[in-house]
């Protein structure tokens, strides 16, 4: 079977375990707030100033700023999904080279930084530091197998968003391009229309998910190899 057939199939075993689990609606947000970081951080890359960052409870987001110019819109507008489609892989390398404590941090020391430069309303405030202090719990006090468990629900949980979300903005898209979210504000700086925008980012994002997916594979491949039997040599 091809990585592109894993990888839908592992897309879609997911998004119905994951369901199952108790509270994993909670842990979604994960990737609205790296969406919205991204576009914040992108935004002090190119001279711009975030005013704000607000997180809701439906697990969508907005980032409020104001950039020098129509084509700064560009790298800010592309950050968001990109950056959320990123991370998943970032997370999976971290699962694939034993390094979970070390994804694990990055994930608090992220949402540390989005509680204290960016975000303001008061559920995403509320829900950054439930998140925070999860994590700390989860790298302090928990066994290591019930440690691994929660990363990778986070891991698989972020990745589904990261695929969804690009799908939604195409059903966005043809319904009303003006909704399109970020795919809308670059189909106004360039000839390219919300809905090839949307493509662009859904093919970005199984493109990283299926990177994500090889390494989630590669790590249960070596497993099973160093599991497997020694034979003697003389």
């Amino acid at each position: 079977m091809g990585n592109g057939l894993k990888t839908v199939f592992f897309l879609i075993g997911s998004a119905f375990l994951t369901r199952l689990i108790p509270f994993s609606s909670f842990f979604r947000n994960l990737d609205t707030m790296i969406h919205e970081f991204g576009h914040a951080i992108i935004t002090l890359a190119v001279s711009g100033k975030v005013m704000y960052i607000e997180l809701y409870a439906n697990h969508s987001g907005v980032t409020y700023s104001q950039i020098m110019n129509n084509w700064s819109s560009i790298p800010v507008s592309l950050a968001g999904y990109m950056t959320a489609s990123l991370f998943a892989v970032f997370l999976f390398k971290m699962r694939a080279g034993g390094k979970q404590r070390l994804g694990l941090q990055v994930m608090t020391v992220v949402s540390i930084l989005a509680l204290v430069l960016f975000v303001r309303n008061e559920f995403g405030v509320m829900w950054l530091v439930g998140f925070i202090a999860l994590n700390i719990v989860m790298l302090a006090l928990v066994p290591r197998w019930l440690r691994d468990f929660y990363y990778l629900l986070l891991a698989f949980l972020t990745l589904e968003e990261s695929v969804m979300g690009p799908i939604s903005l195409i059903v966005y898209a043809l319904e009303n391009p003006a909704t399109a979210g970020d795919a809308a504000n670059l189909s106004r700086v360039t000839p390219i229309p919300a809905i090839g925008w949307a493509v662009l980012f859904t093919l970005f994002s199984l493109w990283c998910a299926k990177n994500a997916i090889v390494a989630f594979l590669e790590r249960k491949k070596k497993r099973s190899v160093r599991q497997q039997p020694q034979e003697p040599y003389y």
